[in-house]
């Protein structure tokens, strides 16, 4: 008997390999890649599984852009004050 409380719970069909062997050649784009992840991780109709691929992508290329400045201003504020 079925508990009519529990929560429902759908099933996505997993991912192929050829459709993450696709992905990863997509996100080996520039700028592609960022246009696409910005569509697979917030339109409606895409599977989780790939929609949390691309959230998680584009917040390691947020901390990666974040310590990039923060690399270059130490960098050019260590040149600054050596110029003095």
């Amino acid at each position: 008997m079925e508990n009519p409380t529990a929560p429902v719970t759908q099933q996505h069909p997993a991912i192929t390999l050829g459709e993450w062997m696709w992905t990863i050649l997509i996100c080996a784009i520039p700028l592609v890649n960022l246009i696409m992840l910005l569509v697979w991780a917030f339109s409606g109709n895409v599977n989780p599984s790939k929609s949390n691929f691309a959230k998680a992508s584009l917040i390691w290329m947020v901390i990666g852009v974040v310590l990039w400045f923060a690399l270059f201003a130490t960098i050019f504020s260590s040149f600054m004050h050596m110029a003095e």
